[in-house]
């Protein structure tokens, strides 16, 4: 029967837009270099594996669901079913067409345009219901005691586990770039130093009422404060791991890096929920990866978490520490058998009280402007010699041992006891002594009457630090739990400090910054209005897959004046992920173009 009249006006204000000025055909090559990119990545094959057997028609095929949201990212910066439904529909020729099963034709009438979009909807409809351990309405509020229930099941057993499922489709998403930026040798300047930090990711929706005691729409969604901020955002919070370099103590910044300073991580959740453990849960996936193992800088709110959930996991992957500290936690923070632990790092329990107390109570201005502060900084400086020294570096269980700064060849204090250990008295045999040469500014610091000299307390008062020839400092730092959360790997405040911390937290919030862009805003939910939890953690691993890519072009153009050709996205060794002839050959990937289209199953 014919539709009525208002039905057909319902139906002409309903059907997606379609620019007529702004469909211009994409290039097979490039559709051929993101569909192969998204395969490499295997969350195609996973969510494939993931609907087979669901009830209902099977409709779109999440590869073409996400293929078409991918596409919508790299070309447009957004993340919507409509811009998705625009590029497969209008915009892809022929052959193109013919690997994402697409009809030849566009839709040509308003009806034909309705149901097309609505397929694309349904398609990733399937997809987040089949990941989602808590699936609810999110077209209109529900009332708070439910939505409690439904956001209790994300803390279940279930729900964590379909947590880490979704994370995991994640990092394979943004990861994907950057094994390829490795297979092609584009890393080989990277030492292996990230840093670690959260950004907010609002969403369009209105947080709970407490006025009519309805919930949000985003049941897991949160209140997001950025340090120093009294102002909250609601919505979710970004963790990422970007790919981050140290300085050399004096050099000065701008200078080009020999790598894309690409995000390495990512891992959306609640904010303030598992903040640390997310962290690791993106190391994890990129240590997948055999990439060198560096410097990890976090700022106060890692070092605010239990050391079980950062600090210990962190060091047993083999990264080095960076940490900033609260002005309540600056100074003498513990000690671990009888050395001092001092802004991070183990201490002579000897040490002088002005130099211990350096940074007692000290505020945050005061710490940003230590080069201004000459008393300051001499201070800090003269703890180094009272640091005690790495006799060996951290083993798989990530434990070091240290030993005093009066041992060893090239000692840095004088100590009464350890004197005592060494011969005494004229030499008989060897060489006899050289000569100090004053001019020599090099052995003038070594000699013993440059160096400090520490007062000892009475033999019986003496800690196992000073008896010892070594101690030995688990990465956990059993029984101290100041030790495992405030200890890190290089003096805080120092010169060497400031040159890795600094410039890695300032790669940090360039990459934040690129991200959330006018190209590709992650910042603005219009370009991501899918609600749900597992929704916006696909769209925002979509949009920071083609921010990176972006950076890896933009790199290469920049280093080499060319772009990233198709053979670039297929190694020679690797096959299309999907075989359409099960139990025979799979179908090489030649030329960055993905086989056929499959059959549907």
């Amino acid at each position: 029967m014919p539709r009525p009249a208002a039905d057909k006006t319902a139906a002409r204000a309903l059907r997606p837009r379609v620019r007529p000025g702004k469909l211009t055909l994409i290039e097979d090559s490039k559709i051929g270099q993101l569909l192969t990119l998204l395969d490499r990545s295997g969350v195609p094959q996973h969510l494939e594996e993931l609907l087979a057997g669901r009830p209902g028609p099977p409709g779109v095929r999440p590869r073409t669901v996400l293929a078409g949201l991918l596409l919508a990212a790299y070309f447009t910066g957004r993340a919507t079913i409509a811009e998705a439904w625009r590029i497969l529909h209008f915009r892809l020729q022929p052959r193109a067409r013919t690997w994402l099963g697409i009809d030849a034709e566009p839709p040509a009438t308003a009806r034909e345009s309705i149901a097309a979009s609505r397929r694309l909807y349904r398609g990733f409809d399937r997809i987040t219901t089949a990941l989602d351990p808590a699936r609810c309405d999110r077209r209109s509020r529900l009332p708070q005691d439910i939505a409690d229930d439904h956001a209790r099941l994300w803390s279940s057993p279930a729900g964590l586990e379909a947590a880490e499922r979704l994370q995991l489709l994640a990092n394979q998403l943004v990861l994907t770039p950057v094994r390829m930026a490795q297979e092609r040798g584009h890393l080989r300047g990277w030492r292996g130093d990230v840093g670690v930090d959260a950004t907010a990711i609002p969403v369009r929706a209105h947080p709970d009422s407490d006025r009519n005691g309805t919930a949000s729409v985003e049941i897991t969604a949160g209140w997001h404060y950025s340090g120093g901020s009294g102002t909250g955002t609601f919505g979710y919070s970004a963790t990422f791991v970007v790919a981050a370099h140290r300085r050399p103590p004096g050099q000065e910044a701008g200078e080009p890096t020999g790598y894309p300073q690409m995000c390495v991580g990512l891992v959306l959740d609640t904010p303030t929920v598992r903040t640390g453990r997310n962290v690791i849960t993106a190391l994890h996936a990129l240590s997948d990866l055999g990439l060198p193992v560096g410097t990890c800088a976090a700022d106060r709110a890692y070092t605010g978490c239990s050391p079980e959930n950062f600090q210990i996991p962190v060091r047993r992957l083999g990264y080095r520490l960076a940490l900033d500290y609260k002005a309540s936690d600056r100074g003498t923070q513990g000690s671990w058998q009888g050395a001092l632990l001092i802004d991070g790092t183990l201490t002579c329990p000897h040490i002088p009280a002005a130099l211990a107390n350096a940074t007692h109570r000290a505020d945050d201005k005061t710490v940003r402007e230590i080069r201004d502060n000459r008393e300051l900084t001499d201070r800090i400086a003269a703890r180094t010699a009272c640091h005690l020294k790495t006799k060996e570096g951290p083993d798989e269980r990530g434990s070091i041992r240290l030993h005093c700064p009066a041992a060893g060849p090239s000692p840095s204090v004088n100590c009464a006891r350890r004197d005592r250990l060494r011969p005494q008295g004229p030499r008989t045999t060897g060489p006899p002594p050289a000569v100090l040469d004053i001019s020599d500014a090099r052995r003038r610091a070594a000699h013993p009457a440059a160096r400090p000299t520490v007062q000892l307390a009475p033999a019986d008062q003496l800690p196992p630090a000073c008896g010892k020839s070594a101690i030995t400092v688990p990465a956990d730092a059993a029984g101290d739990l100041k030790t495992a959360k405030f200890r890190q790997d290089i003096p805080y405040l120092s010169t060497a400090w400031i040159a890795a911390y600094k410039p890695i937290r300032s790669h940090n919030e360039g990459t934040h910054g690129r991200l959330k862009s006018d190209e590709i805003d992650i910042g603005n939910p219009k370009h991501r209005p899918a609600p749900g939890q597992v929704a916006q953690n696909l769209l925002i691993a979509l949009l920071v897959t083609a921010g990176n890519l972006d950076i890896l072009e933009t790199w290469l153009y920049q280093r080499t004046g060319t772009h990233l050709a198709d053979t670039d996205f297929a190694a020679d060794t690797r096959v299309a992920p999907s075989n359409p002839n099960p139990g025979g050959p799979a179908p090489l990937v030649h030329a960055g173009l993905p086989p056929p289209r499959l059959p549907e199953p």
